[in-house]
């Protein structure tokens, strides 16, 4: 019998409405939603995908257990059983011995966000480690130290702005990041037609730079020189308006970058001087929105440029405002209790900061191989892949193999979970329900939706949550006695502001208009004691300091090394689907001509990129969308290593980015990894 299913796809965080069309199991069609007040019909490949995430054969469907090189089936019953007991038995013997991971995957899922909790009290561990300290990490902190809640976000008002800034960002392929925008194109060709413009600033011409009113090089992690120097030319203009009266500390920030020069800034980060005061002109002449993402993060001055950012959209008078960045109203608002956290504790081994309750993804490896109490002696890994995620992943993988018990809660035996004594797979993507309860928020309209499962799970499967929980109980000997999430999520609804229900949401099937963002809302939403906008958080204006007087220069002969998505590709976890990966090559080392020249290197020849780290070997692509000193690979790929089960991956040619990334830097305000800016060489690898 045929049916027809409305969903939110959650493979990413633009939450595009899908109709999906089916026979039986047998799907049929997926479709964009036009209904949908947030996606407007809009839809990405990687909603298509689904049907090869639900179908594919690779897919487990059962937990398995590894017993040397090979994996047996095993009941959940006797999998639960034998990881409570060893589990037991590493707390016995050191009882801060254990350890959690959350991949990506994991925050797209409601169910775990509420049920995670219950497995970190099992452990009784604070070695949390997760994918936020290798993307999100410093605009959480600056959310956290200047509006006093770490989620607390305020996002472009693209659909009223007149002129739109994106640096280190591609929109156009993510569909927004922190930042929920689904439709990118539409918007902008909105834009231009009310007279607006598109800039974009990056190393690389990027798909959303095609489509830009105009395009700025600038050098890999010198975003926060840029950044300075355009502050200072929005605090000399005429029409640079007065701050709010509840916002603090912009007359100390101003005296502290008095000794940094424009021109200095200029020849570092390589906009000229003129671009920059044109950009002021743009953002002081009308509503205007300043937005920077994953460039602008994942470099060892990210928490600086995160902050500087803010401060851009606030000197400009863009803050709270219509046009310019603006603070949804959401059904469920998490933006409550407990802000954050920094510096509570240090890492065991690098005396790395505590950050929102998190050790730095970027010392797990210590962690695991340093002796002495404390030594992460069992890791549990949610819905990640950190072998190819992680800087310096083959370091990573020899680390693990060390451990006395890692298990995997995963669909797929991929280079991690390859590597563990017992795979826990939940149910297809298509057998859950779903409300997005961490990327609504972001979103540049209010909306809710929620979809309920599209087919029945198998008798035998559980939800990624179901596990979690599982587990939890199996290490306590305890059973779980809270709410099931569908009725923590009925519970967080009702108590919402727009006191909605599951009940109301699934009688519309394309989800719920709640209306635009809206300005105004500061201060009553700021979370500091005062309710006031601190400008000035005292960690932030001492690193001031170093930036003033480092030094941004490659050495002679380095390249720097950046990433690059594709909008068929999310990370390290969709490179399975057939649909995501047919067409040309796209793991290539985009080269500028001169660079490429250099080495006597030429268009798809192979070339080995070299760090201190590691080595990889690539086709070249030489192109002049990157500028001359930069090369870019991009992130997820290299899936050939020995007991990967990924047959369509395992067929592609490829190499993982962080082989080169390096984990001994990581930004010291957030913790977070630094994967944009590594120095590299290159090498033509010429015929023997």
């Amino acid at each position: 019998m045929k049916t027809v299913h409305h969903r939110t796809c959650h493979l990413c965080e633009a939450n595009c409405g899908i109709i999906i069309e089916a026979d039986g199991r047998q799907i049929l069609s997926i479709r964009g939603d036009p209904d949908n007040a947030l996606s407007r019909g809009h839809i990405c490949p990687k909603a298509v995908a689904l049907q090869d995430l639900q179908d594919d054969p690779d897919r487990l469907r059962h937990p398995v257990r590894r017993t040397g090189d090979s994996w047996e089936k095993i009941s959940w019953e006797r999998a639960f059983a034998e990881i409570g007991e060893r589990t037991r038995e590493i707390l016995a013997r050191d009882p801060a011995s254990t350890a959690l991971y959350r991949g990506n995957p994991l925050a797209h899922h409601y169910g775990n966000t509420l049920s995670v909790g219950h497995l970190r009290a099992a452990l009784k561990t604070r070695n949390i480690f997760s994918a936020a300290t290798m993307d999100q990490m410093p605009n959480l902190v600056v959310n956290h130290e200047m509006l006093g809640h770490a989620a607390l976000f305020a996002v472009p008002d693209i659909d009223r702005t007149q002129t739109m800034i994106v640096i280190g960002a591609n929109p156009m392929v993510s569909n927004g990041s922190l930042w929920t925008v689904p439709d990118f194109r539409t918007r902008i060709r909105a834009l231009r037609q009310r007279g607006g413009q598109l800039v974009t600033i990056d190393p690389r011409r990027t798909e959303t730079a095609a489509v830009a009113d105009r395009h700025l090089f600038i050098r890999p992690a010198t975003d926060a020189w840029f950044l300075v120097a355009l502050l200072k030319t929005l605090f000399g203009h005429p029409a640079c308006p007065s701050p709010a009266s509840y916002v603090h500390g912009l007359d100390r920030f101003r005296a502290l970058i008095e000794p940094f020069r424009v021109e200095n800034c200029t020849q570092i980060c390589g906009v000229p001087e003129a671009d920059i005061a044109w950009l002021a002109d743009r953002l002081l002449s009308g509503p205007a929105a300043l937005y920077g993402r994953l460039g602008t993060s994942v470099q060892a001055f990210g928490t600086l440029s995160a902050w500087l950012i803010a401060l851009v959209n606030i000197v400009a008078g863009q803050y709270d405002r219509e046009g310019g960045l603006m603070f949804g109203a959401p059904a469920i608002d998490y933006a409550s209790g407990s802000g954050g956290s920094s510096g509570r504790w240090l890492s065991r081994v690098r005396g790395l900061p505590e950050v929102m309750g998190e050790t730095p993804v970027a010392t797990l490896a210590d962690e695991i191989v340093s002796p002495g109490p404390g030594q992460i002696a069992a890791l549990f890994l949610l819905a990640g892949n950190p072998v190819r995620s992680i800087p310096n992943g083959r370091r990573l993988e020899a680390a693990l193999r060390k451990l006395d018990l890692l298990v995997s809660v995963d669909i797929y035996r991929n280079e991690t979970s390859r590597l563990a004594h017992y795979i826990l797979p939940s149910v297809g993507p298509l057998e859950r329900d779903h409300y997005s309860l961490l990327t609504l928020p972001l979103a540049v309209r209010n909306f809710a939706m929620y979809s309920p499962p599209m087919f029945e799970p198998p008798a035998d499967g559980l939800l990624d949550w179901q596990i979690i929980r599982g587990l939890a109980s199996a290490i306590t000997g305890d059973p779980i006695s809270a709410k099931a999430p569908p009725e923590l999520l009925d519970d967080l609804l009702r108590s919402g502001p727009y006191a909605l229900s599951i009940e109301q949401l699934s009688a519309h099937p394309s989800g719920i208009d709640l209306g635009g963002n809206r300005p105004g809302r500061l201060p009553e939403r700021l979370r500091t004691p005062g309710k006031t906008l601190e400008c000035a958080p005292e960690r932030f204006c001492a690193a001031l300091t170093p930036l003033a007087a480092h030094k941004a220069d490659a050495a002679e002969g380095e390249l720097l090394l950046i990433g690059r998505r594709h909008v068929r590709s999310n990370n390290s976890w969709m490179a399975n689907s057939r649909r995501l990966v047919k067409g040309p090559p796209r793991c290539t080392a985009l080269i500028h001509p001169l660079d490429a020249a250099g080495v006597g290197l030429t268009d798809g020849a192979e070339v080995e990129i070299v760090s201190r780290v590691g080595a990889v070997r690539v086709p070249a692509e030489i192109s002049n969308d990157i500028m001359p000193g930069v090369i870019s690979l991009p992130h997820g790929w290299g899936h050939q290593l020995a007991g990967v089960a990924l047959g369509v991956a395992a067929d592609l040619d490829g190499a993982s980015a962080n082989d080169l990334t390096d984990d001994m830097v990581v930004d010291p305000l957030s913790g977070n990894a630094v994967f944009s800016g590594v120095p590299v060489r290159i090498n033509s690898c010429r015929p023997h």
